[in-house]
């Protein structure tokens, strides 16, 4: 929850009109670096969103690992508005082969998902065909950017610059979308 790059990220798009529910996991809570099973995950993001359920749009997401927990609750029809993904984990980290993508096709909501061209754990030519298709499907690709979205300084681009795009994309996302 107190991650840099997720504070930052939820900064930005604080100021285009989300309202955020940011979390811990159980297993951040207790103070552990091995993630929760993913039943533990997606009931986790089930209970955070029933305490603000009825206030407007709900749109579930996460970064990494909880917005890919958010995806699969959704595909199991989670009833929500949207899913909202930063840097989604299409594959671990040098295994393309193991390819994180058989709910996709199951989320019957708008998807909106961010990850840079330079994420080690998803390449962008799988993940534009796993989402090949997929109508309600939106894929923004941060040019130059990693996992955490920070890029290289030699790009000529700065992190600051990724999280305006991130959140001017997540804005025209939402109003597309219906804001309340």
């Amino acid at each position: 929850m107190a991650d840099r790059s997720m504070t930052a990220v939820a900064t930005a798009l604080e100021t285009v009109g989300f309202d955020l529910v940011r979390f811990n996991f159980p297993y951040r809570e207790k103070g552990s670096k091995r993630p929760d099973p993913m039943p533990v995950l997606k009931q986790t993001i089930a209970a955070v969103a029933a305490k603000v359920r009825g206030k407007g749009k709900l749109v579930i997401g996460g970064r990494s690992m909880g917005g890919r927990a958010a995806s699969m609750l959704a595909a199991d029809g989670f009833e929500c508005d949207g899913v909202l993904l930063l840097a989604y984990p299409l594959h671990p980290a040098g295994q393309p082969e193991k390819l994180r993508v058989a709910h996709l096709a199951s989320i019957g909501v708008p998807v909106l998902c961010f990850n840079g061209t330079r994420d080690e754990l998803c390449r962008r030519e799988l993940m534009e065909s796993a989402v090949k298709g997929l109508e309600r499907w939106q894929m923004h690709w941060l040019e130059g950017a990693d996992h955490s979205f920070r890029v290289l300084k030699s790009s000529g681009r700065t992190d600051a610059d990724v999280l305006r795009e991130v959140s001017e994309a997540s804005r025209a996302w939402l109003e597309a979308h219906g804001r309340k």
